[in-house]
């Protein structure tokens, strides 16, 4: 791969990268290979004529294709952009003939699914068949035949291309290995042609960029102009918008003492990043306005877009120096050096880069102008020898700042490794130089400088999005206090958003860092775009291909789908349930039950749209049955439970109700399970196969009417009709208590020490009863105490009666006392 390119065009690239990870993924380069004509018919089936005349004008298009690319191929021996290219169309060309196997076996399919219900034809001494049935099958056999043909042909072709991609490949590789890897002679002779040709060179480019502007502002003035403003104004927007957006993450504030290692890496990150953006977009945009004005003439074109390339290269790499040192505010600076290395290093890196991209700049004068290849040889020497010379000199620095932290002290050496890693570097530069391998020396330069400036961006952003999710720091933030105040939310949701944050930095940084890295090792934009484009779309894992953008569509269909459903089912509650004075059950059955559609309608669409067949879900379908007939049936069970109980309704969100050993009101209806909430304040989750199995108590299902009962006892001798009356007064007293019924008492028994009475009375609101029942027993204590009504207490009689016989047996002698002479019992 030519890495003598690779900064000419590395500002173009990038640009076009960024765009095109802005954009989302490159559209769909996969054209379907069965037109809208050779659609399925009324009957489903696809049509002979269609598949002869579009089908066929497509392979020969594609055939016509792939002999051009062998001209190609040698005309762009050594293009490696335009290499890429073509290798990119020839994978084009493979995915859409495999496409086309694919579709048409699938037709050839259910023509043979035709042909077996048609069946055999009769043989001789059978019956004939009705003509209908044989032109069918004729009809089938041809078709059949004509798509195999069809399949071969892109079988065909899918391998031509096969094989032209893998000879594109081998060539890159080849090219890549011979620029790299190629031996040049040093010797005084080199260098003194080289005198020569640099004084040829600049009178040939002064007369070029001297013509160029003459002719530009003489004849092309208004256009030259207007590219320029078109081009600042394209700058100033993106500038201003990355200062509105991160404006509080760029600016650094010495007014607020030392910032914390949070603020300095998000001050570096960001700076560096919106400000190399920003002046990404203005070159970009004036080279397109230039070029597209018609305002840049071919010899010059190239040498404009180096020298953009240039000027970004070292803008980006003196603003990220500038961040990670900070030479002139030691509070910011994100490594321990003193102030004196931090200089020292700074103006080193930028002196690199300023050569490596002089390097390269030079280089497109020289090929643009078609100077001898002595001339980029000896550029690429001393580029090569003052960038090991640089690393060499660094490695004997003393950057390294005291352990008691004042950076105005001079300071230590280097850890012990990094001595001999500059040396190792510095060295290897040199030596390629004098062994003559200068090609090797550049890209090693290169990769030094910008793979160094980029590895190092990618490491300040991962830094920063790794503090900015570390738990409890984003709330500590700016942003994260703003948030709190405005949005009112907590130490757990700012934790959360911090560690989306996190993750965004995170992506950030690799999406913007791999490429950049990519392009500096010499891959193009075509193979970035290509490799971007199969990573989101065309995942394969065995016979199953993946589309992360379908995915990435069908989540967010599937999300639309369901702000949608819950906007319904507010609405719905809100306005028409409300203004029907529906009670609360009803609207919470019609919410779920609008709900689970509107869930299920949004899973079918976002299923569809990330490319999922259902059909192809059969299997699965058939796995999942038998799991519901052995696992699974608990769960379905409760699932088809739950919707018994939402359309059925023996009770609802709100009711009171008593199964087994519980007792609660009714809270949440569930897909699954039921939640009670009991009077202690504890939910209990009750499967909903259990309630429609298990008896269940309601004491709300029709109405909140409930019947009290208070039973009273008095002494006997108490006259009756008297506490019947006396109860009656009581609870006709009460307010609360229905007059239809109307309240009654009863006389229930003859106790063994009362007379037993209950009080019966209704109640519109059964949630006032315990209320209502202990203030009307306060009430019949105080009259029967006022009206020397007696409430006795429990009375037993207990009667201690002698054994039978206990004296006579307390008189007899017991036997063993019975002793005679002689010692005999």
């Amino acid at each position: 791969m030519a890495a003598s390119s690779l900064l000419q065009s590395l500002l173009m690239r990038t640009l076009l990268l960024l765009f095109l990870l802005a954009g989302g993924a490159a559209a769909d380069w996969t054209s379907s290979l069965i037109p809208q004509a050779a659609a399925q018919d009324a009957g489903g089936d696809v049509t002979l004529d269609s598949i002869n005349t579009e089908m066929r004008q497509k392979l020969d298009s594609i055939r016509e294709e792939l002999d051009r690319f062998g001209q190609a191929i040698q005309q762009d021996m050594r293009d490696d952009a335009r290499l890429a290219e073509l290798r990119v169309s020839a994978e084009e060309i493979i995915g859409e003939m495999r496409a086309a196997s694919d579709a048409l076996g699938t037709r050839v399919q259910q023509i043979q699914g035709r042909l077996d219900v048609l069946g055999e034809p009769p043989q001789n001494g059978q019956p004939p068949e009705p003509a209908l049935v044989s032109e069918e099958r004729n009809r089938l056999l041809n078709e059949r035949a004509e798509i195999n043909a069809i399949v071969e042909d892109a079988q065909t072709l899918s391998g031509a291309a096969d094989r032209v991609a893998n000879h594109i490949t081998t060539i890159r590789r080849d090219l890549f290995a011979q620029t790299l890897f190629r031996h040049t002679e040093l010797s005084l002779n080199l260098f003194a042609e080289a005198g020569d040709a640099v004084i040829v060179e600049v009178q040939r480019l002064g007369n070029a960029i001297g013509s160029w502007l003459s002719f530009a502002l003489r004849f092309k003035a208004p256009s030259l102009f207007g590219a320029i403003a078109l081009s600042l104004v394209a700058g100033l927007v993106i500038l201003s918008a990355g200062y509105r957006v991160f404006g509080r993450f760029i600016r650094r504030n010495n007014d607020e003492g030392r910032p914390s290692y949070l603020k300095r890496l998000t001050v570096a990150f960001w700076s560096t990043v919106v400000s190399t953006m920003s002046l990404a977009a203005f070159l970009f945009a004036s080279h397109l306005f230039l070029d597209g004005f018609s305002v840049l003439r071919p010899d010059v074109a190239p040498i404009m877009a180096s020298l953009f390339g240039f000027i970004w290269f070292v803008y980006f790499v003196s603003r990220l120096t500038h961040a990670v040192l900070a030479p002139d505010e030691p509070d910011w600076r994100l490594v321990r050096l003193t102030d004196r290395g931090a200089r020292l290093i700074g103006w080193a890196v930028i002196l690199m880069a300023v050569v490596n991209g002089l390097d390269y700049f030079l280089g497109t004068i020289s090929e643009t102008l078609n100077s001898p290849l002595v001339l980029t040889i000896t550029k690429s020497v001393i580029a090569s020898t003052i960038i090991g010379l640089i690393l060499l000199a660094l490695s004997f620095m003393r950057p390294v700042m005291p352990t008691d932290g004042d950076p105005t002290e001079p300071g230590k050496p280097w850890p012990r490794f990094l001595p001999l890693l500059l040396r190792l570097m510095g060295g290897l530069l040199i030596f390629a130089v004098i062994a003559g391998y200068v090609g090797f020396a550049r890209f090693v330069a290169t990769q030094i400088v910008l793979t160094g400036a980029v590895l190092v961006t990618i490491y300040v952003g991962l830094l920063t999005g790794k503090a900015v999710s570390r738990q409890g720091v984003f709330g500590r933030t700016v942003l994260g206090q703003r948030l709190g105040e405005r949005r009112g939310w907590g130490e757990v949701t700012l934790d959360q958003i911090g560690l989306v944050a996190g993750l965004a930095i995170y992506a950030f940084a690799l999406m913007i860092g791999v490429p950049l890295i990519l392009l500096t090792w010499g891959f193009q934009i075509a193979d970035i775009e290509s490799w971007f484009y199969r990573f989101f779309t065309e995942i394969t894992i065995g016979n199953i291909t993946i589309s992360l953008v379908g995915i990435v569509g069908g989540i967010l269909l599937f999300a639309a789908g369901y702000v949608v459903t819950r906007w319904v089912q507010k609405w719905v509650d809100g306005n028409v349930m409300a203004r029907s004075q529906v009670d609360a059950g009803v609207r919470n059955s019609v919410k779920t039950g609008i709900g689970y559609l509107g869930i299920g309608l949004a899973v079918i669409v976002g299923v569809s749209a990330a490319g999922i067949d259902l059909s192809s879900l059969a299997l699965v379908a058939s796995a999942l049955s038998v799991g519901i007939g052995f696992g699974l049936q608990n769960i379905v069970s409760n699932f088809v439970s739950g919707l018994i109980l939402l359309v059925e309704r023996p009770f609802k969100v709100g009711d009171h109700v008593v199964t087994g050993t519980t007792e609660g009101i009714v809270k949440r209806i569930s897909v699954r399970a039921t939640e009670i909430e009991t009077f202690r304040k504890q939910s209990i989750v009750v499967p909903n196969s259990d309630l429609i199995n298990a008896p269940v108590g309601n004491w709300t299902h029709r109405n909140k009417v409930q019947r009290s009962e208070i039973p009273v006892s008095v002494a006997y001798g108490t006259d009756p009709e008297k506490v019947i009356a006396i109860l009656l007064e009581i609870a006709n007293a009460r307010p609360e208590a229905l007059r239809n019924p109307e309240p009654h008492v009863d006389f229930l028994a003859f106790g063994a020490s009362s007379l037993d009475f209950e009080l019966r009375f209704c109640l519109a609101d059964y949630s006032d009863g315990i209320r209502i029942r202990a203030e009307v027993r306060i009430e019949i204590l105080k009259r029967f105490e006022h009206e020397g009504i007696e409430i006795p207490y429990a009375r037993q009689d207990i009667m201690i009666l002698p054994r039978p016989g206990r004296e006579e047996k307390k008189q007899a002698p017991e036997p063993a006392d019975v002793v005679e002479e002689g010692g005999d019992v």
